[in-house]
């Protein structure tokens, strides 16, 4: 069986880190801790799962704090984690099945990471991280904020998943050291040109993330995943400056990738509702729910291919006066979410509906 080091950086986590911690302790041998800087019970609190606690000054850059971590680990393999991230029950059990069968010819294995979940607690949003390297193969991080781990070799995909639970988010700290890299003179990487754009858009920033959005796509040395994502966030961008013709042909522009996404077909679903053209717009709903995506795609997310489309066709067909179908759409929308308060709303208002219509057709 192979050995496992856990390394992680941290700062003032003492809300999730036990969480964190309690849901690994079993499944490594190892658990390497690097602070940058923690002024609460962090460090305390990490102290009773490991005396392997180091110390490194931030210096807002992420990828190095992270290349440090991992230079403390003495066993065969590295697993990294963030403070809120867990291993639920049943992926604890199948990191278990992993560790006693991984072949040590293995050099990297990626799992799931879900994001979010719906109110049912289903994983909703999710997308694929490589999570278990081999140490001696030396693996770098790179990036000073949303960094990634380059990694080569033999590789596998895991059915494993890590969860992020979030209690709290620092929305300035990211936009903070890329507008600090670029007021540097730093040329940004296509990557983090992306990534810098995102923040932008998190933060309001309409017109700025637009000229980000637009120099990562012009540049084409995005990948394809990304390329897509720009898209989508682009017209996101116009959407919230209120043009809806910039917003379409951003939707448009991802065709260029690759096959129509479902949440690609969602959007212009909307695009078409908003204008009342039920048609159309019932056509872009029906290619969401047509379209079959690599359940091992890099990202996810199902509401675009599960309840969502459901929900928005069972008000176009309502609009239409076609009931009964209306009424089968907002059923399976249900069989997702069934506790959600529009799927309610909507199957009390179907039985009423319903009801009436048989009563004047007699």
């Amino acid at each position: 069986m192979v050995s496992i080091s856990l390394c992680m950086i941290v700062k003032n986590e003492e809300d999730v880190i036990g969480r964190c911690l309690e849901s690994v302790k079993g499944l490594v041998d190892e658990i390497n801790i690097v602070d940058t800087g923690s002024t609460d019970r962090t460090k305390q609190i990490v102290a009773q799962f490991t005396d392997r606690i180091f110390d490194f000054e931030w210096i807002h850059h992420f990828a190095a704090a992270r290349n440090y971590s991992f230079q403390q680990a003495t066993m065969d393999y590295i697993l990294w984690l963030d403070a809120d991230d867990v291993f639920l029950e049943e992926d604890q059990e199948k990191f278990k099945a992993l560790k006693s069968s991984l072949s040590p010819t293995i050099d990297a294995v990626s799992m799931n990471y879900n994001l979010s979940f719906d109110s049912e607690g289903n994983v909703d949003a999710l997308i694929r991280r490589n999570r278990l390297v081999k140490k001696e193969k030396s693996f770098q991080w790179i990036g000073a904020v949303h960094e990634y781990l380059e990694v080569g070799g033999e590789l596998i995909e895991s059915d494993i998943a890590v969860s992020h639970l979030p209690l709290t988010h620092d929305h300035s700290r990211n936009i903070t050291i890329y507008k600090t890299l670029v007021e540097s003179g730093e040329i940004l990487s296509p990557r983090d040109t992306f990534y810098f754009a995102n923040e932008l858009l998190d933060h309001s920033q309409f017109e700025e993330a637009i000229y980000y959005y637009e120099l990562f796509l012009t540049s084409k040395l995005g990948w394809v995943e990304d390329n897509i994502r720009a898209c989508f966030k682009l017209a996101d961008c116009y959407s919230n400056l209120n043009d809806p013709e910039n917003n379409f042909s951003a939707i448009l522009r991802s065709f260029e990738y690759d096959v129509p996404r479902p949440e690609a077909c969602c959007r212009l679903g909307y695009h078409f509702m908003e204008q009342y053209k039920n048609y159309e717009a019932i056509f872009w709903y029906e290619q969401a729910l047509i379209i079959k995506q690599n359940p091992n795609a890099p990202f996810q997310n199902k509401s675009f291919s599960t309840w969502l489309p459901h929900l928005q066709l069972c008000v176009l067909f309502d609009r239409l006066q076609q009931y009964e179908l209306a009424n089968a759409h907002n059923e399976l929308a249900g069989s997702f979410i069934p506790n959600d308060a529009k799927v309610l709303h909507n199957k009390k208002y179907f039985e009423q509906t319903l009801k009436s219509n048989q009563t004047d057709s007699q």
